[in-house]
């Protein structure tokens, strides 16, 4: 999913990047001085994690392999404005250290791994929550899913741009299909990794996940003192 440098043509890249910064701004703005303090640990946790966890790929289908988004993961554990940030961190450091997408089209893949994850992941997740019985069960549930449709969702982000500047031969039914495919597949897993992730922490700390503070039974998240 990272776009390397050249794939995307310049003006599709500029434009993305400035639309990529005002979310990124917007998110800044909406997260400073709103972060509590069980929060803001849990920032630096969920980026760590997303950073280690997208270092880690598995394989899927015909040679290729995915690897955690991590959108829909940060949204729900720490606030959507506080996981754009965190994801866009990560995905810059990875850019940089590791080479993974082009300097040139950070933009793009933020906007694609970053505003998009986060973007469908909080808002299906707050929408199941509002139809699924309280339950820790359903929380699990609108996590998976919630999860598994950021990723097929950030795959039409790319179709999208490549329609509009792709610089490569390939005919766009081709992209879209294999993009589709291929993600829709990687979905299931991200859906896997996101739903453990968060059930640990329910399972733990429930107080600490973010987007199930006003769904859960206060007595549920009190957490007593050994």
């Amino acid at each position: 999913m990272h776009i390397p440098d050249g794939f995307i043509n310049v003006p599709v890249s500029i434009g993305t990047a400035v639309v990529t910064a005002g979310a990124v701004g917007y998110a800044l703005k909406r997260a400073k001085g709103t972060i509590e303090q069980e929060v803001a640990p849990m920032a630096g946790l969920a980026a760590v994690f997303i950073f280690a966890a997208q270092m880690l790929n598995f394989p899927v289908a015909a040679g290729t392999s995915g690897h955690l988004m991590g959108g829909a993961l940060a949204a729900i554990l720490i606030g959507p404005w506080a996981g754009l940030l965190a994801v866009t961190v990560v995905l810059v450091l990875q850019a940089l250290i590791f080479a993974d997408g082009g300097i040139s089209a950070i933009g793009l893949n933020v906007f694609n791994i970053g505003v998009i994850t986060v973007l469908v992941g909080w808002v299906v997740f707050r929408a199941l929550l509002k139809v699924l019985p309280r339950s820790r069960s359903s929380i699990l549930a609108a996590t998976a899913v919630s999860a598994f449709l950021t990723v097929p969702a950030s795959a039409m982000g790319f179709v999208v741009q490549y329609a509009l500047g792709g610089t490569g031969t390939f005919e766009l039914s081709t992209v879209l299909g294999a993009m589709l495919s291929i993600h829709v597949l990687i979905g299931f897993g991200e859906a896997a990794i996101t739903a453990l992730t968060v059930g640990a922490v329910l399972a733990t700390r429930p107080d600490l996940v973010y987007g199930a503070r006003d769904f859960m039974d206060s007595k549920k998240l009190i957490v007593k003192e050994v």
